[in-house]
């Protein structure tokens, strides 16, 4: 008998997220289904996820002959391809996104890598994508670096709704809060809706990935999760500041923390670790569909994240005694992730490319 602990999981207040989106999972009413059946409430994509869809299978190949023939090629005509995906993925979550008060049902949309140094560049594309998009429940993803900031305020500025991706650390999610809230402040002062969406993307199994050689067995694969703790405790922290209650007697909606890379990468590892440590209300968690269905199939709630986050600090103690520096390996997990998305865009065009000159 399948496991009750999706519902369960969103009736306790956390949304499922689906962190894929591929043709076939339209074509095939498969995401339809995992909505219907799984709780599914939202969705997020990258460029791997697309550079799979397209390089693997030959769900697009029809699709991109059409756009070559309209004289798109290369970034134009990915854009192209995905906004048609999650579009028509929005449609789906649009009920839910209409029940709830528009704060859950939202896909997910990543700007070029190659602007992370251009911030006017960055939010050109983040306004340019969610108008051609015309969703509301559209988010525009932007890396949540220190060159990211200024285009995370900017876009928010411009009433682009944002999800944060990137983050690894409370410091990483604090800095994309200050910068969501700043670009709040500014829409406010010149008498403009406060109410501009925003989830905050915290990456957790790297956590993990990158400690596991250097660390005593019976602390693996606890990091993440206290990680996470520690974050959801910051992120109540900046929901009940005096900052942030101003600006929700304006109108403004929380930026919801959500919890990303929560596939299970130690396969001696629970294969739901992740899903069952991170419960917490008013939070996201997005999968891998494989972590989805486990979940679904055998997953069970673990208890709700305290209030202040319960006792991850003797986690971290645990880690720093055994000479990993948090700060540091934050900065690095966050640099090796930023270089891998431009290595992902990099595959994602390449693949465009080859696959445009077999369809020609």
């Amino acid at each position: 008998m399948a496991s009750t602990a999706p519902r369960d999981l969103n009736k306790l207040g956390q949304s499922l997220w689906l962190d894929n989106i591929t043709r076939d999972l339209l074509d095939t009413g498969t995401l339809k289904n995992y909505i219907e059946t799984k709780s599914v409430t939202g969705l997020t994509s990258n460029p791997t996820i697309f550079d799979n869809a397209i390089s693997k299978s030959s769900w697009y190949d029809e699709e991109i002959h059409r756009q070559l023939d309209q004289g798109h090629k290369g970034e134009a005509l990915f854009f192209n391809l995905a906004i048609q995906d999650l579009s028509r993925a929005a449609d789906l979550f649009l009920p839910i996104y209409e029940s709830t008060g528009t704060v859950d049902g939202f896909v997910s949309l990543e700007v070029s890598p190659l602007f992370a140094y251009d911030t006017k560049g960055t939010v050109k594309q983040a306004q340019e994508l969610h108008a051609q998009a015309a969703k509301p429940n559209l988010f525009i993803k932007i890396p949540g670096t220190t060159e990211g900031l200024p285009a995370i305020e900017e876009a928010i500025y411009a009433g682009v709704p944002v999800n944060v991706t990137l983050l690894f650390s409370t410091d990483q999610y604090l800095a994309a809060a200050n910068a969501y809230m700043k670009g709040l402040e500014r829409r406010a002062a010149e008498g403009k809706s406060a109410d501009v969406r925003s989830v905050a993307s915290l990456f957790i199994s790297r956590w993990d990935t990158g400690v596991a050689d250097k660390v005593p067995a019976e602390i693996k694969n606890t990091l993440g999760l206290a990680i996470g703790q520690q974050c959801y405790a910051a992120y109540r922290d900046v929901l009940e500041s005096d900052r942030f209650q101003r600006l929700q007697n304006l109108g403004a909606r929380p930026q919801r923390l959500l919890f990303a890379s929560t596939g299970t990468k130690d396969k001696s590892a629970s294969d739901v670790l992740y899903i069952k440590g991170l419960a917490a209300p008013n939070t996201v968690n997005t999968m891998p569909e494989g972590t989805l269905l486990a979940f679904a199939d055998h997953g069970t709630v673990g208890e709700v994240i305290p209030r202040h986050g319960g006792d991850f600090s003797k986690v971290l103690k645990a880690h720093q005694d055994a000479g990993i520096d948090l700060t540091e390996l934050s900065h690095r997990l966050q640099s090796e992730g930023a270089k891998g998305f431009v290595k992902s865009w990099h595959e994602l065009t390449e693949s465009i490319e080859s696959k445009s000159k077999v369809l020609t």
